[in-house]
Order: structure tokens, then sequence, then C-alpha cells
């Protein structure tokens, strides 16, 4: 079911617009004729990321803790909540924050698609999972969470999210979406965030040792931005209102990946080995079952071609 729009052109509202994904999804949306609210407080956005949007008459922002009440005049279509820190390295130094995005952020967030009656979508995570007992993992698993360890402010963050979005979908009639992200790269990525991509690509450029934790055997599976924003947008659209994982089942290992990122670079580094941290997950591989067949979506941008794209634009910031 195609959602009831208050004028031919949808406006759609984006939490976290300055992050890595908010700001590909805002792309896509003014690509697809939307109007589009931005709204970030640059905790761990940048405005480098939306600075190509100045002037665009159809963007507007906002920067604002999406903690606080969210007052917008006019009709909304479609509220998108990707407002939250999203690296390890982010929520183990911002766990409060983190934790009230997911709930207090989530909440009003919620409060303004129930307000303006419009469609919302929670930006949810394969971290869900925790580290699973089960691979791949199907939507259906409720997953293997340390809920008193250092990754545990972000797991529990999402998990609330997404049992405040059912509450509001049962209680309030709010019509909501939940997607799952599994691994994510691409352009706009922060260097120094921490995560896998970053980490490895930053080091190899800078022909600097590549930092593999435990033996390298723990796997996880990338996919490209673009890939991952065409499942997010299809699925706000469809009329499939519980969880769905988006993400690329190609599964690898950490010393594969590092292997493949040397050689994409040109790089003259050597991997070295670091313990590995607590509660990393030693799988991550989404099922996309549910994607496929609901959405008729699957990744197509091969790990070479979204690889090339993403070291070159971490050429320029290096």
């Amino acid at each position: 079911m195609a959602a009831k729009l208050k004028s031919k052109t949808p406006t759609s509202v984006v939490t976290g617009a300055a992050g890595f994904l908010g700001s590909h999804l805002t792309d896509l949306l003014l690509s697809r004729g939307h109007k589009v609210i931005g709204i970030d407080n640059f905790v761990t956005g940048s405005v480098d990321n939306i600075a190509h949007l100045g002037g665009n008459p159809n963007f507007k922002f906002i920067q604002q803790d999406v903690t606080e009440f969210i007052f917008l005049e006019g009709p909304v279509d479609f509220v998108w909540h990707f407002a939250s820190p999203a690296s390890p390295i982010d929520y183990l130094e911002l766990p409060i924050q983190t934790l009230k995005v997911g709930s207090l952020g989530t909440h009003k967030a919620l409060g303004l698609a129930k307000e303006k009656n419009a469609r919302f979508l929670i930006a949810s995570t394969s971290e869900i999972y925790g580290d699973p007992l089960i691979h791949p993992q199907p939507e259906e698993y409720w997953g293997n969470v340390n809920t008193i360890g250092p990754r545990g402010c972000y797991d529990e963050a999402k998990r609330f999210a997404e049992a405040m979005t059912m509450a509001y979908h049962r209680e309030h009639k709010v019509e909501t979406r939940i997607v799952r992200i599994f691994n994510t790269y691409g352009p706009r990525m922060r260097i120094n965030d921490g995560r896998v991509v970053p980490a490895f690509v930053s080091q190899a450029i800078k022909n600097k040792s590549v930092t593999v934790f435990g033996k390298g055997t723990q796997t996880r599976s990338f996919c490209y931005v673009s890939d991952l924003i065409e499942g997010i947008y299809r699925l706000m659209m469809s009329d499939y209102d519980m969880p769905v994982n988006i993400g690329n089942p190609t599964e690898m290992t950490m010393l594969q990946f590092a292997e493949q990122i040397i050689t994409a670079t040109g790089s003259k580094s050597k991997i070295i080995f670091k313990p590995l941290p607590q509660d990393d997950p030693k799988q991550r591989k989404p099922d996309i079952t549910k994607a496929k067949k609901i959405l008729k979506w699957s990744p197509v941008v091969p790990l070479y071609k979204g690889l090339t794209d993403t070291i070159a634009y971490f050429r320029t910031k290096v």
C-alpha cells in the first residue's frame, strides 16, 4: 500500500540527516521528488555530508537534538529515524547519548509521525542479534545480547526503539517500518569512526600495518551504501510492517577482507593481529529472503566496484 500523500510532492523528515546513511538517504529522496527536512545535532554527523545541498529549495535543515520535542509546521508524509551514533568508537564514548537517542529520540520521532499522520521508519541494526547463535540471521531470531556489556548501550537502544515502534503501531495505529541494517560502507564514512572499512582503508592508504582483531576468522558481509538505501526506500514504500534485514549476504573473514583492501589500494601494508574486543560478533550475515520476496530487492554493487569508489573518497580525506 503506497502512503497517502498530502500533496504531489511528498515531504520527508530525516533525523540524522548529516550522517553517513542519513545524507545518502536525503540525496535519494530529493532525486525522487521529495521535499526533505533534515534534522541533526552534529554529534557524529558532519556538515560536509550535506554541504552540496546548500541552496536546494527542496531541502531544509534544522540543527537540533532529536531527544527534544520536534515541532514542524505543515504536512509530513514520511519520518525516517536515522539519528544515532552507529560505530563502536562512538557509542563507547557516548553511551548515554546513544541510549537517549534510541529511546527518547525514537519517542519524539514517533510522536511527530503520529501528529502528522505520517509513515515512520526506524533504522534498526543487525546488532540487535548480538553475537548470534543462528547463522545466517533471519528476522525471526531474537538475538543473543549482553545487556550490561560495553556494546549493550547500542544494542539495547535499538531493541527498545523497535519495541517502541511496534507499540505506536499497535496502540496508535501509526504506519511503521523496521529495517535491520547490516554492515554498510561507502563514501562519507568517517575515517576515524572505528569501523572496519575506514580503519582498513585508511591504514592501507598510509602504508601502515592493517590491524586485524583475533585471528581474523570472524566474518562480516558488506553492503554498498547505494544498495542499502534503495532497499530501505522500497521498504518504506511497501505495505510490510514487520522487521526486514537489508544487507549483503556475501560473507568473508576479516583476514580475507584485509587482504582485499591491501590489493585494492595497491598498498605495501602488512597485516598485524590484536586481541579481539569484548562481545565482538564471530559471524554476521543477513538472511535476505524477505527483502528479495517482499521488496524485490537484492544488492547489485560488487565489492570491487564499491571499494573503488570508497577508496577514492578516503584518498581525499587522508
